[in-house]
């Protein structure tokens, strides 16, 4: 359901969904009905489309209404909204191929109806190219629907930060974020083209709808400078605000930067309930730097919560009572559960350890029964030269193995095919399944080693490697029957009293958000023979509970942060220069870990609570 009640610093309309799939289930839908009534009306519906994980379930859909609904493209004309450049168009990168592969390859649309900014046209060409691309947009009518999504720069299409209003079909240079959030793709942001084509800002603007989407926390900052600021160079997207039919559709996480969403008492007159009010007295000690206990009902007045103080009248037995309930929240060892079965998910080999390796120090020394699953094999996330430095440490070995003659020869005859491949192997080239295979290896090595720093064993690790996560690329197939099966067996084998699962939707590259899915999926199917087991909700490397969402708090002492450091240096192959260590953060996977943790256990002594080194935060009670 959109919650349409927009604010006055919302310079744009803006349609907020509880989840990225109920976004894209209404923007499929509206394309839909644009498609129908301008079809019904003899007339083309021309459509501007992005690439990207966002529009992908739009996409899905837009594809099972022209197979299951009878909708019909034939009159639709498309337009890709940027590429890469240089790149061949039938690159895995390419996104001419995306197009291809995710929409246009399964509906009935005309192929030359259907066109793409060409990455790999000569330098000398490419503007006469370009001006005869706005030609061709101009001869069809214009765009009558654009769809965008949101970059971490801001940008649209790829228009970067510092695009004009003005600004046609071009070659740019791409920003150094866009880049950091490519090199997932082209595995290594060296192997990024550095350069891109582009539909300008004007010939956006020039369209007559404009849809803007943006799923995940990741987006939250970026969407927020774009509604609520005003018009400016630096933020690409904030030009849509001058667009008569620009429109805005969020997800809750990519709506919670949001002034009506983080603090709504601030732009309009709220329901005060024991929820809303513990997240206003959270937000105003941070303000005025106070302990909750503290404030003082001037400290409300002067920060616009009248009418807290009108609907809670008692403002200090008002903060006594968020204080108490936060207190309650903190959770010693002996708190934990104990001698009870349990299953930690981990979606990639180290999110075990650095998620949650303080509150897994604890579950195991209380001698719980538990399983680390770990659902994919984190392959992709390999530096070539670590298969190359294993092959040849295994190598060294041989001998002292018992390996040796015709076995010895064939080793180095397979070793040296691996290594020619790796050697000549062009950016962004899928592996061999063997070298996909010994990435996956190291990976299970360091995840066993990591959970030994605990206490456990290799009995202890399963890995589960998801079918959806198996394609040797970034962009993975979607979840499936298959995926929930492997998910069901595991928890019928151990009937756990617990699970803990990621819970962060703002992993930039979507894994996380996959395997939440999938998680969700099959334990609805689980719950329907048996009480399921309490969900404990944890943030992956890339953000933290905030405190009034978490209901769990456990404290980590410093020689307990010391043993969680140690196994996450297990992860050698993610140690010191990460492969995708997302955008805007150089630091590495132990020090996000440790000072996200630290900074919780900061903030719950600025409210005044106990203070302690380090703190994990948990959501539970949560129905997947």
């Amino acid at each position: 359901m959109s919650i349409s009640v927009g604010s006055s610093r919302e310079h744009i309309p803006v349609h907020i969904f509880e989840d990225a799939a109920s976004v894209a289930y209404e923007v499929a839908r509206h394309i839909g009905a644009l498609i129908r009534d301008r079809t019904a009306r003899g007339l083309n519906t021309v459509l501007g489309l992005p690439t990207g994980t966002t529009p992908l379930d739009v996409y899905k859909e837009l594809i099972r209404m022209h197979k299951e609904e009878s909708l019909d493209f034939s009159k639709v004309i498309t337009f890709a909204l940027s590429e890469y450049y240089p790149i061949e168009p039938d690159r895995l990168q390419s996104y001419h191929r995306f197009l291809r592969e995710n929409l246009l390859d399964h509906i009935n649309a005309p192929e030359d109806q259907t066109h793409s900014l060409l990455g790999n046209l000569p330098s000398t060409e490419v503007d006469n190219w370009c001006r005869s691309y706005e030609e061709t947009i101009r001869a069809a009518g214009g765009l009558d629907l654009v769809l965008l999504r949101i970059g971490r720069s801001g940008h649209i299409g790829f228009n970067e930060p510092g695009s004009s209003r003005s600004d046609r079909t071009r070659k740019v240079i791409l920003d150094s974020i866009t880049r950091k959030d490519a090199a997932s793709h082209f595995f290594g942001d060296e192997y990024v083209p550095r350069q891109g084509l582009t539909v300008g800002v004007g010939t956006i603007l020039d369209s007559k709808e404009i849809i803007l989407m943006a799923a995940g926390e990741g987006k939250a900052r970026i969407v927020r400078r774009a509604v609520e600021e005003a018009v400016n160079e630096e933020v690409t997207a904030s030009y849509l605000q001058e667009h008569p039919r620009s429109a805005v559709y969020l997800d809750r996480a990519a709506a919670g930067a949001l002034t009506r969403e983080r603090t709504p008492w601030l732009v309009y007159d709220v329901e005060w309930d024991m929820s809303m009010a513990k997240r206003a007295i959270i937000w105003l000690s941070e303000r005025v730097n106070k302990a909750i206990l503290q404030l003082e009902e001037a400290d409300f007045q002067n920060n616009r919560l009248h009418s807290l103080v009108y609907a809670y009248p008692e403002i200090d037995e008002l903060c006594l009572r968020v204080f108490d309930d936060l207190r309650r929240r903190i959770c010693y060892r002996n708190q934990l559960p104990t001698d009870e079965r349990i299953i930690l998910f981990s979606p990639h080999p180290d999110d075990d350890v650095i998620s949650m390796g303080g509150m897994l120090d604890k579950l195991v020394r209380n001698r719980n029964e538990v399983i680390v699953a770990y659902m994919t094999n984190g392959s992709v996330a390999v530096f070539d030269t670590d298969v190359s430095r294993y092959l040849g440490f295994a190598e060294m070995c041989l001998d002292q193995l018992g390996i040796k003659g015709k076995a010895a020869e064939n080793f180095r005859v397979r070793r040296n095919e691996l290594l020619e491949f790796l050697e000549n192997k062009s950016s962004g080239t899928v592996d061999l399944p063997a070298v996909q295979h010994i990435k996956a290896a190291i990976r299970y090595a360091e995840a066993v080693a990591g959970i030994e720093v605990m206490g456990l064993s290799r009995k202890n690790a399963r890995f589960i490697d998801l079918p959806f996560y198996q394609t040797g690329r970034i962009r993975k197939k979607p979840v499936g029957e298959e995926d929930e099966r492997i998910i069901l067996d595991l928890m019928e084998e151990q009937s756990p009293a617990h699970i803990f699962v990621a819970g962060d939707l703002s992993d930039p590259h979507g894994t996380h958000r996959m395997c939440y899915f999938a998680i969700q999926r099959a334990l609805k199917r689980y719950n329907l023979e048996r009480e399921g087991p309490k969900v404990w909700l944890y943030r992956g490397a890339w953000q933290e509970w905030e405190i009034h969402q978490a209901d769990v708090f456990t404290p980590i002492s410093r020689a307990e942060m010391a043993r969680k450091i140690e196994a996450i240096f297990k992860h050698e192959s993610q140690k010191d220069r990460a492969m995708f260590p997302g955008a805007y953060d150089d630091r590495e996977f132990w020090q996000r870990a440790r000072d996200r943790n630290t900074g919780t256990a900061e903030a719950l002594n600025r409210l005044g609570l106990p203070e302690f080194y380090a703190a994990e935060a948990f959501v539970t009670g949560y129905t997947l």
